[in-house]
């Protein structure tokens, strides 16, 4: 067997934990939750991580030539700021070649265009690499970089052509998909629940698709995952120093499997036991595939491949820096080495590394210009005499998502209404289990555990209609599945179904506006919820008369909140809100939540801070406990007294359609109702401007000749529609200050708009909230956003047409593929080769005197990380209304 490299199995699991750094969580798509691909990657520098996947796994991670060149035609690049960033840049590198030269070859190289391939050309550049190679004895062309242990399989190929790490793939695939199925296939994996090490090697001694050499092996490796592992290192002869990058390798061989592996073991409490098994099964299926072909050595650079690089240096000094022939010929070696040198430097990466900067540098100064302009002051004292003159009748706070900050500029142009915002969870940190529902869903950010159950009752005794015609309905799915899944039934069930889904295939295709609402007006009646629900918000009272066992789910939540509690996060949220003064008789809670027809990807468009749920649920109970007369009592001892006549009430804003759904009105007094009223009879109006403007960045959408309404209803239920909205495209800042530093401007949706006073914020708590929370959510967004963009073909999922929905937790492209963990093409591009999404990094905005902002990252290590190592960029407008660049 060979000598052993450890004799601790926990070394060998802190390699693991370590490795683990380079992927992250993956969420079941139905509660899809956006996470930044390199959330554990911060303490090293955006521009290092960048670099290193390059190495690794060839993957980059800055725009595409194709998406910087149309941004620059869009006019989002100022090719002012772009002169600055190069002049930047050779200011802070030392240049052994004239400056004059190094200017010329940066400008030309900045247009992104191919060398040229004239063939007269070629033959002189033969000539000049042929003379350069003659005095370069050190062969100055390899370049260096740290090893990265590729994997074994990396580099051999079978008898077919196919190379052995995508037959190592493909094998992991298959048993990824079987354990981790949510009953979508009809068998069950033999022995799943003993855990995916064991269940694997009961089976793979009878995998057809091996060979019987390949079975043996694997059949006389150890039984315990360690041991294995340790034994299969050793055969590969992985040194004990590679092993953790060798592990990382394997995970970043299928990062959207390995990662389904991490969530899993986050939910349970597992310290990385699947991704332990993962990488034990991987490695001994490379090793049983490999063994015939060992040792394996690494292929060295040819020299070809080094000629081809040195022309092409030369090449670009010939095109792009104003050299002649004559001119490179009469150059010293030495001269020669410095210009190679140079042009290694300022290569194809580094080029799109400065157009981002320039993007996001021109992106805050476009920024910068709406939010502080000359005068700005005077135009605040404006917008504050006309709120004063105004009284405001209805307070609306809705999630932070960059698809309410339209809805609510068309709000507050409608009326005498204001709009807060915050994120979408309301600062509940709850588990919601709605009436009729099996199981719980965390409503929270994913970075977060909830502390408490709510759920949605009936005080009906005996079963409810509610209940028993959803009981029907589940059964009527599961039996119609199993029918599909078993041999006799399958041979039947065409007959028996055939017309009928003849009928709605042909329907919901020609008219699908008209049968969609039709369906969904038939569920609504026939799944209408009885109207004394409520919620279990009163934990001593609920717990006693129900039994609080039977309500627990994992973690043994507590279900409801005690006294203490419930005016702790009416407190916490409301100073969130920056509302503690002030009141409107109506002041509305407003979740949001999105509606598509059959979208994998549904949940991405729901509620980002509520773990892809919508959040209707969140505002609901929130609404309700404000209005609690106990609730009133704490809070006026914290001093925010809330008046009587003020009554709180929730919606959800559905933003496909961009329309508001009440969820919960209670009896309202005079003044409430009349606030009510007018906020109920501007709302089709509201919803008409704002369908209007949002769907004329649709593309194929011709707004002359189709009512925005009858349309964004056409495409939410369109079951071919693979864009029913844009969701958080575009996304590009965070705004964290008073809602008149932003209200005259036109932020076109691109901004999570958070509410807050640093007056009110004397500790700098309430601040440091919003950074640890809001926006880290908004970060992880904006990073999935920008590497679904940058780097389709790792990060994204590819199209949605050909996606297929996989052991019913996740897409693969076709029927082997890795577990897909961003955004479809769909969701960044408005076509194959036309760009939407900008992909640029977050610019965080917090309106605060300059103290504070120090203050914060002196006291948040993390957020400062991020700042420095530019993962995030940092602005503030001051006291004095001074902008303030920190990043």
């Amino acid at each position: 067997m060979g000598k052993s490299n450890y004799t601790s199995t926990d070394t060998l699991y802190n390699k693991v934990t370590h490795a683990s750094r380079v992927i992250v969580p993956l969420s079941p798509i139905s509660v899809f939750a956006a996470r930044s691909p390199w959330a554990n990657l911060e303490d090293k520098t955006f521009d290092e991580i960048a670099q290193w996947l390059k190495d690794a796994r060839k993957v980059d991670m800055y725009p595409p030539r194709m998406v910087i060149l149309q941004a620059h035609q869009q006019g989002e690049i100022d090719d002012v700021i772009l002169e600055r960033r190069l002049q930047q840049w050779l200011d802070d590198t030392t240049l052994t070649i004239p400056r004059m030269a190094a200017e010329q070859y940066g400008r030309n190289a900045l247009k992104l265009q191919s060398l040229s391939k004239a063939t007269d050309l070629n033959k002189q550049l033969d000539t000049l690499v042929a003379q350069y190679k003659g005095k370069d004895s050190t062969n100055a062309t390899r370049q260096h970089s740290t090893r990265l242990v590729p994997l074994k399989s990396t580099y051999i190929v079978d008898q077919n052509n196919e190379k052995l790490i995508d037959t190592v793939d493909y094998h992991m695939i298959k048993w990824c998909k079987l354990y981790l199925d949510d009953a979508q296939s009809g068998w069950t994996m033999p022995n799943r629940d003993k855990g995916l090490f064991y269940a694997w090697q009961q089976l793979i001694v009878h995998d057809p698709a091996l060979s019987k050499q390949q079975r043996v092996r694997l059949k006389d490796l150890p039984k315990d995952a360690s041991e294995l592992m340790d034994t299969v290192l050793t055969r590969l002869e992985i040194a004990e120093a590679d092993i953790q990058t060798y592990l990382e390798n394997h995970l970043l061989s299928l990062p959207g499997w390995a990662g389904m592996m991490l969530w899993h073991d986050e939910q349970h409490d597992k310290a990385h036991d699947l991704v332990f098994s993962y990488l034990a099964i991987r490695l001994a299926m490379e090793w049983a595939i490999v063994a015939p072909y060992l040792p394996v050595t690494e292929p060295e650079d040819l020299s070809h491949s080094n000629e081809k690089h040195l022309k092409s240096h030369i090449q670009s000094w010939l095109e792009w820096g104003g050299c002649s022939v004559e001119d490179w010929q009469t150059m010293s070696e030495h001269e020669q080495q410095n210009y190679i040198a140079f042009s290694r430097q300022f290569n194809n990466q580094l080029c799109r590394k400065l157009w981002l900067e320039a993007w996001e540098a021109s992106y805050n100064q476009q920024l910068k210009e709406m939010l502080v302009p000359e005068q700005r002051h005077d135009a605040q004292t404006n917008v504050s005499d006309v709120q004063m003159q105004n009284h405001t009748e209805v307070q609306m706070a809705f999630c932070i998502d960059v698809r309410s900050e339209p809805f609510r500029k068309q709000i507050e142009s409608a009326g005498p209404f204001e709009t807060i915002g915050l994120a979408g969870f309301f600062g509940l940190p709850i588990e919601k289990l709605e009436l009729g529902s099996k199981h719980g869903h965390p409503s929270l950010p994913v970075m977060n555990q909830p502390q408490h159950q709510i759920k949605e009752y009936t005080h009906e005794r005996e079963p409810n209609a509610f209940q028993q015609r959803k009981h029907i309905l589940e059964s009527v799915t599961y039996t119609f599945k199993k029918m599909k899944q078993n041999v006799l039934p399958s041979l039947l069930l065409p007959e028996l179904s055939g017309p009928w889904l003849t009928i709605q295939m042909f329907t919901r295709s020609f008219v699908p506006k008209r049968v969609g609402m039709g369906m969904h007006k038939f569920y609504a009646r026939w799944l209408r919820k009885p109207e004394d629900t409520a919620l279990t918000l009163d934990y001593q009272t609920y717990q006693q008369a129900h039994h609080p066992h039977h309500l627990h789910l994992k973690h043994d939540l507590p279900v409801g909140f005690t006294n203490t509690e419930k005016v702790s996060y009416a407190l916490q949220a409301l100073k969130l809100m920056d509302l503690t003064s002030d009141f409107a008789p109506l002041v509305v809670m407003c979740g949001h939540g999105s509606q598509s027809a059959n979208n994998p990807y549904a949940a991405s468009l729901d509620c980002g801070a509520c773990g892809g749920a919508a959040s209707g649920f969140n505002a609901k109970v929130l609404a309700q406990l404000c209005n609690l007369p106990e609730v009133r009592i704490g809070l006026r001892e914290e001093g925010i007294n809330i008046p009587e006549t003020t009554i709180f009430a929730a919606a959800e804003h559905q933003t496909s359609v961009d329309e508001l759904t009440w969820t919960y009105v209670p009896e309202l007094m005079e003044a409430a109702q009349a606030a009510f009223e007018r906020i109920e009879a501007a709302l089709p109006e509201i919803s008409y401007r704002a369908n209007q403007k949002r769907l004329a960045q649709l593309p194929n959408n011709n707004l002359t000749t189709r009512d925005p309404i009858h349309e964004v209803h056409r495409l939410t239920n369109d079951w071919s529609e693979i864009r029913p909205e844009w969701g958080l495209a575009k996304n590009a800042a965070f705004i964290i200050g008073q809602r008149t530093l932003t209200q005259n401007s036109d932020l076109a949706g691109r901004a999570f708009l958070h509410n807050y006073h640093w007056q009110h914020d004397e500790d700098g708590q309430i601040l440091a909230n919003i950074i640890a929370g809001p926006a880290l959510v908004a970060q992880w967004i904006n990073l999935q956003y920008y590497a679904s963009t940058v780097a389709p073909h790792y990060y994204g999922s590819g199209s949605k047409t050909t996606q297929s929905v996989t052991a019913g937790i996740g897409v693969m492209q076709g029927n082997a593929s890795d577990l897909l963990t961003g955004l479809p093409w769909q969701s960044v591009m408005s076509a194959d080769d036309k760009m939407y999404h900008s992909p640029i990094r977050l610019l965080i905005v917090i309106q605060a005197p300059k103290a504070f902002i120090k203050r914060l990252l002196e006291n948040d290590p993390v957020f400062k990380q991020k700042v420095e190592n530019g993962w995030v960029r940092l602005a503030s407008v001051d006291e004095h209304n001074q902008w303030e660049d920190w990043s």
